[in-house]
């Protein structure tokens, strides 16, 4: 009887979870966090500690951190902690500071594993020898200093402590660390008897068996009018201030990873990952950067100007500065300094610590149809048609829950979807694929397989009893497998063989939901802080990795399914630092309302700026219904984002792009295609993510990097080097303000208009599109024949478009490979560099690569270029082609033209000139 109440209740809960948005009370707030509150109330200079023992050791840096006044007998002993800086190549310095070990701490502290890559510590620097130098107005206190980069020193400063990095020939400081003295290292100890180490939330009780543990410190970034990063919220590309002048009860900015759904747009509370990695930029063009590599709960404050006007601490004045504040529950100090001084450097100098981003299949580039749920294989079958029957293209088809056994993973619907595996050969037939979801939560049931072999190994994470932790999701009473442990991320891999995810096909690919991991009866609606994981190791230490490690696991299975040569697809809710190496994910659970369109700019360009290249918002908005002006609007920016998927509650109503009238089918038709007709294009810039980590979507600013009028615009954003792109976030819009960077031309990708540069321009809009331009001096690569899935496009014949500049110059890039294998990794691609110079268009190779495609380029469209000319001359071949006014574009209502070679017949994989007569 008491288990059928407590379903009752579930029951009941689940339907809350349908019907009411998100409850701030639900989550807690600094004050009610103690390691956050309690940091908060530091005052500058509070630190004591200095450097001690400073000296080289194993090519490190190395000190010891003690007090430097006597201690107080009526307080606990601060016992010395042990710190190294460590420099490795490219301008990385990497600062570790701990407890003693030696000093036997009740435990030793969790460190994240398997995030470095391993290749990162073959690029360290090993020091032989420090400089030391008198501190000017210091009182002739010592630093050490030691070279970091050209042109970049690492300095310690002893007393009081404080570690930063700086440019040599202008002493100029980049970021430093501990400049205001807000360090504090809340070290291990033993409990003592009147001491209540306990903490309560509605509720639910947190045992904390080791006490406050918690590390905060200022960082400082230099020469910087605006800090980026730190995912992931709901928020403004550029952070804004939650302390100091003119902040009224602000925040920090939270990192801990939680099912929040219907989350608010402008908030800084923590949603569904957590990246600590900030990047800043300022006015000299010049960025920086700063990541902690800590899986703790994390708050950040980024501080207002004039935050420390009563601290009484001296600071270098000559420079703008942005001084932020970091707190994290448990860990260690474990952070990297990144000097830049570029956007781009920032960004690749954090991937060389963390991984480049997985080169995607083709495929997945396209665009995915989801909802929770598709009810049995005959609304499959139904949905792929009507998409054939109104000539939309896509590539994927989604099942959510629903298509289980009861919510048993790796399992199917009998009764719904009793032939699997021919269901997912009618849409590879058409070249197209299947995703279905595989969440972290493992139904307790003793007759389910899974369930049964993960108890009996002991393979689930513990409470704070020992027990195999029970919580209730989506099956009602569940567990959680440990993926903190490499052998259990090996078993789960396993699972994705043939053999045992029967049902399943080579065209089948993986959704991770739910990863965080959600708990809905836990606290916060997740795990509690104090169950344990493979040796002893607390959640709370681990917590915002946990879906990082349960997102490598199924893609490792994945790759393992097809003998590791087919490219896995996995995408995932949850992330942490490294989450790029695995696949794509998502902003989550958001609300088909105009300030969630809007909102999704900043999120999907601080996951390209933090690593994560392949990501987007569900297009529609997961909770509520649409209009249509507002689902057309996100299926036009949406068709810009580099992961593009509709998605949808099963609360909602049916919204596939046909259900809304002739008209709306056409316009979201037309968005869809130019997503398809841009796949070309999207795929080279996947491939420089793949080896480079700067993001597919970027910032204005990191093309534009000296334009201030960019660094707060998040309306806007690139699509690589090349396209600029606006959104249109409110109803019935007539007209809009595009800001055009830079002092070179822009033209509209639909009519071929030219636009100055360097100024705003206000446009007329209209329900056909949203404003994109093409930037002047670059060449985009597109496919021009609409077929029903970007793997039948293969063999299609390319269109380049050149947008000519001032001096009527252009170049760009296209990347090829087979879309699917890991062959490009041993020279099986085509990568091609295009240059129109002096009236020639000329294709050379970069790289050495091998590759075979019979491609050919069947239209060269040249924007700015003044009509004239009838004939131009293909080398080599002594061929003639023809010039005339061409369609700039196929489809849509008003067919632009543009100056167009048509026909010029040059194979894509090789060399070639094509000159204008």
């Amino acid at each position: 009887m008491k288990m059928k109440q407590v379903a009752f209740l579930f029951l009941i809960f689940l339907a809350s979870q349908t019907v009411h948005s998100w409850k701030k009370d639900e989550f807690r707030t600094c004050d009610q966090t103690p390691f956050c509150k309690r940091a908060r109330f530091r005052k500058p200079g509070a630190c004591t500690l200095i450097a001690h023992d400073v000296s080289i050791s194993d090519g490190d840096l190395t000190a010891k951190l003690i007090p430097k006044a006597p201690h107080d007998q009526d307080q606990d002993q601060i016992k010395p902690l042990t710190l190294s800086v460590s420099v490795y190549q490219d301008g990385i310095m990497r600062l570790k500071i701990d407890e003693d070990p030696s000093l036997d701490p009740p435990k030793k502290r969790f460190q994240v594993a398997d995030v470095v890559i391993s290749e990162f510590e073959t690029k360290k620097l090993w020091l032989q020898s420090a400089s030391t130098e008198k501190i000017n107005g210091d009182d002739g206190g010592l630093s050490s200093v030691v070279y970091l980069s050209d042109g970049y020193e690492a300095v310690l400063r002893h007393d009081p402590f404080e570690v930063y990095v700086r440019e040599k020939a202008a002493n100029r400081r980049v970021v430093s660390l501990n400049s205001h003295g807000l360090f504090d290292f809340e070290q291990l100890r033993v409990k003592k008897e009147d001491e209540d180490w306990e903490e309560r939330f509605r509720g639910h009780t947190d045992t904390r068996p080791y006490g406050p543990q918690s590390i905060s410190f200022d960082v400082s970034f230099y020469g910087s009018d605006f800090v980026y990063g730190i995912p992931e919220h709901a928020s403004s590309f550029a952070l804004k201030p939650t302390r100091g002048p003119g902040v009224e009860e602000s925040e920090p900015f939270r990192l801990f990873n939680l099912d929040v759904f219907e989350y608010l747009h402008e908030s800084p509370f923590g949603i569904y990952g957590s990246i600590p990695f900030m990047v800043s930029h300022g006015k000299s063009g010049q960025s920086s950067g700063f990541f902690w590599l800590n899986a703790a709960e994390m708050q950040i404050d980024v501080l207002a100007k004039g935050w420390d006007a009563d601290g009484g601490i001296l600071m270098p004045t000559e420079q703008s500065r942005i001084d932020t504040f970091w707190m994290s529950e448990a860990g260690i100090v474990d952070t990297f300094f990144f000097v830049g001084p570029g956007p781009k450097d920032v960004v690749k100098q954090y991937v060389s610590v963390t991984g480049l981003p997985a080169m995607p299949q083709l495929f997945s580039t396209g665009y995915h149809q989801c909802r929770w749920n598709y009810r049995d294989e005959e609304d499959v079958e139904n949905v792929d048609s009507k998409f054939d029957e109104h000539d939309i293209p896509y590539d994927v088809l989604w099942l959510d829950i629903e298509h289980t056994d009861g919510k048993r993973y790796f399992t199917w619907d009998k009764m719904l979807f009793p032939h699997p595996e021919e269901m997912q050969r009618k849409l590879a037939a058409k070249g197209r694929h299947m995703v279905t979801i595989v969440d972290p939560h493992i139904k307790r049931d003793d007759s389910f397989h899974l369930h049964k072999d993960a108890s009996q190994r002991g393979y689930y994470v513990k409470d704070a009893t020992g027990k195999d932790y029970d919580g209730w999701c989506w099956p009602g009473s569940s567990s959680y497998p440990d993926m903190l442990n490499p052998e259990i991320r090996s078993w789960w891999a396993e699972k994705f063989s043939y053999d045992n995810y029967v049902g399943s096909t080579p065209s089948l690919y993986i959704w991770n939901d739910m990863n965080e991991p959600s708990v809905f009866n836990g606290p916060e609606v997740t795990m509690p802080r104090d169950a344990l994981h493979l040796g002893g190791v607390e959640h709370r230490e681990l917590h915002n990795a946990y879906g990082y490690y349960f997102h490598m696991a199924t893609a490792e299975g994945l790759l393992k399914r097809g003998d590791g040569k087919d490219r896995p697809f996995v995408l995932s809710r949850a992330f942490f630092a490294g989450s790029q190496r695995y696949g794509a994910v998502w902003t989550g659970d958001n609300s088909a309302d105009w300030d969630q369109l809007r909102v999704s700019v900043p999120m999907v360009l601080t996951l390209g700026l933090t690593g994560m290249t392949f990501s987007g918002a569900d297009v529609g908005g997961f909770f509520g219904n649409p209009e249509p002006e507002l689902l057309v609007r996100w299926y036009q920016l949406g068709a810009y984002y580099p992961f593009f998927r509709g998605h949808a509650h099963h609360d909602t109503k049916r919204r596939e792009p046909w259900l809304f009238g002739e008209r709306n089918t056409a316009l979201m038709r037309d968005a869809i295609r130019i997503r398809y007709t841009l796949l070309p294009y999207f795929y080279t810039l996947f491939r420089e993510a793949n080896v480079s980590g700067v993001p597919v979507v970027r910032p204005l600013w990191m093309e534009f990097p000296s334009d201030e009028a960019a660094f707060s615009n998040d309306e806007a954003f690139m699509v690589g080097n090349s396209l600029l792109v606006q959104g249109i976030y409110t109803a019935r819009a007539k007209h809009a303000s595009v800001y055009l960077p830079g002092k070179e031309s822009w033209y509209d990708l639909r009519t071929g208009t030219a636009y100055k540069g360097g100024k705003v321009h206000k446009l007329e809009v209209s329900e056909e599109s949203i404003p994109a331009f093409q930037r002047a001096g670059t060449i985009v690569p597109r496919k021009d024949r609409f077929r029903r899935s970007s793997t039948q496009m293969v063999h299609d014949p390319y269109t380049l478009v050149i947008a000519l500049n001032s001096s009527q110059a252009a170049e760009g890039e296209l990347y090829v490979d087979d879309g699917k294998s890991y062959d490009f990794k041993h020279g099986a691609y085509i990568h091609r560099r295009f240059v129109f110079s002096n009236g020639h268009l000329t294709s050379s190779p970069v790289g050495n690569s091998r590759f075979l495609s019979d491609c050919i380029i069947e239209r060269v469209i040249l924007l700015g270029f003044t009509p004239g000319a009838k004939t131009a001359l293909v080398e080599p071949g002594n061929q003639k082609a023809e010039i005339e006014l061409g369609p700039l574009r196929f489809g849509g209502q008003h067919a632009a033209v543009a100056v167009t070679i048509r026909k010029p017949g040059v194979r894509v994989a090789e060399d070639w000139k094509i000159k204008i007569l």
